[in-house]
């Protein structure tokens, strides 16, 4: 399962949602649906604007973790 990590790197760098979706060119209601629900699915277009925004790798914004059916088969 991947989990966005929009919000903390974000924050690192000094972005507000409101700063990050005018820098990034994406709707602010979507930035703050990240910001809300980090597993939710997200187009590739927009993370590519939002890792170019922020300016680090599109790699640096998401996580892998286990899903819920990975936790049940350990």
């Amino acid at each position: 399962m991947l989990k966005l990590k929009v919000k903390e790197v974000a924050l690192s760098k000094g972005f507000s949602q409101g700063k990050l979706a005018r820098a990034a060119d994406v709707a602010n209601n979507t930035i703050r649906a990240i910001y809300r629900d980090p597993y939710r699915e997200v187009s590739t277009i927009t993370i590519n604007k939002i890792a170019k925004a922020l300016g680090v790798p599109v790699t640096d914004l998401i996580e892998d973790v286990p899903g819920p059916e990975e936790e049940t088969s350990l």
